[in-house]
């Protein structure tokens, strides 16, 4: 009777320990040896790391003359650094991390938006706090200038795009249709238009001069986490958690091509010359997530967290996989030699296009 007991009790056990089994070599898999596709036809080279911030860079920017690059980050700062030697030549402090940043034109001023519900304008050269505009409830997670510097748009957990003046301060238009977090917004080249994107799975176009609305995309099926034209206005990118990445023909409202995707895609940048488009996301599928929040960093098995494509064919030029951890955003030079990664590792990465 007692070996026929014990016999039952190992058989439990077993019952017990197969799914056990089969979870953890799951998640080995995931952890250890899952790719997603990778392609290296030599067109960029990694050429600087830039490391000194101390949590999530959240945003990257080139100045006009691309000798400097520019960084913000959840460590409340913003960092400006010289491309060619990776030297910091002044660092901005605010009182509240910063969700995302954008650079004027001229280079002379950045924007940012913050978890403190503020929108900040901040003078690169010395550091200055030009302006304060507050009118969201929750942090404000996007921030884009105008071409001429003189507005601001800007939209966060509030579901608003809020349209600024910025030398009076005044709120111009207030565009409600969203109806949950706004992950993104971005002037058109021209000015005319501003595009935004949401947890709500639209991109709505709207009407700079009247703040009607124009478009309403309803295509994709999940977040859409960033958006950005063309530098012809002609296109319209969007990025989405569900895994593709969609371009758009503005002018028709209509969708010229889909990229798919093994990750979800959070950031979109078109190249000078809008023959090519860099994307950056979550380096791992959905577990591969989950156990970089328990784990930490991919640090022995880096996933691809960004893509460089071609417009015209939706072909997939390059990948990149030296970060640990997934692409926050994406910056293009002007001269369109360079692009920059910033992750949350903590890191941004420069890359050198040979072709």
């Amino acid at each position: 009777m007692a070996v026929v007991i014990k016999k039952k009790r190992r058989r439990k056990l077993l019952l017990l320990l197969i799914p056990v089994l089969i979870i953890i070599g799951i998640l080995a898999y995931y952890q250890l040896l899952y790719r997603s596709e990778r392609v290296d036809n030599g067109v960029a080279k990694l050429e600087m790391v830039f490391d000194k911030h101390r949590h999530i860079v959240t945003s990257v920017r080139f100045s006009p003359n691309d000798s400097l690059v520019i960084t913000s980050s959840v460590d409340s700062t913003i960092k400006i650094w010289k491309r060619a030697s990776g030297e910091i030549v002044r660092e901005i402090k605010q009182s509240s991390g910063i969700a995302y940043l954008d650079l004027s034109n001229d280079g002379n001023y950045v924007v940012t938006g913050s978890y403190d519900s503020t929108v900040r304008v901040w003078r690169i050269h010395d550091g200055a706090l030009i302006k304060e505009f507050k009118g969201h409830d929750g942090t404000v997670w996007t921030v884009a200038f105008n071409k001429d510097g003189k507005k601001i748009v800007s939209g966060g957990n509030d579901a608003m795009v809020n349209l600024w003046d910025v030398e009076t301060g005044k709120l111009l238009h207030k565009l409600q249709g969203h109806k949950r977090v706004i992950w993104s917004v971005k002037f058109s080249r021209d000015g005319t238009k501003i595009a935004s994107s949401s947890f709500d799975f639209t991109v709505k176009l709207w009407n700079v001069a009247d703040g009607k609305l124009l478009w309403d995309n309803k295509d994709h099926t999940e977040t859409v986490v960033d958006v950005a034209f063309s530098h012809n206005d002609k296109l319209l990118a969007s990025t989405s958690d569900d895994k593709t990445i969609r371009i758009w023909n503005v002018a028709e409202q209509e969708l010229i091509r889909t990229m798919k995707v093994a990750e979800h895609v959070q950031a979109v940048a078109f190249s000078p010359d809008d023959k090519r488009l860099i994307t950056g996301g979550r380096d791992k599928p959905m577990i591969g997530e989950f156990l970089q929040v328990l784990f930490g960093d991919s640090k022995f098995n880096p996933g691809v967290s960004a893509r460089l494509w071609d417009v015209e064919t939706g072909v997939l030029l390059q990948t990149f996989t030296t970060h640990t951890n997934d692409v926050m955003d994406v910056g293009y030079s002007h001269n369109g030699r360079w692009i920059a990664t910033a992750s949350a590792d903590h890191t941004v990465d420069l890359w050198v296009l040979k072709k």
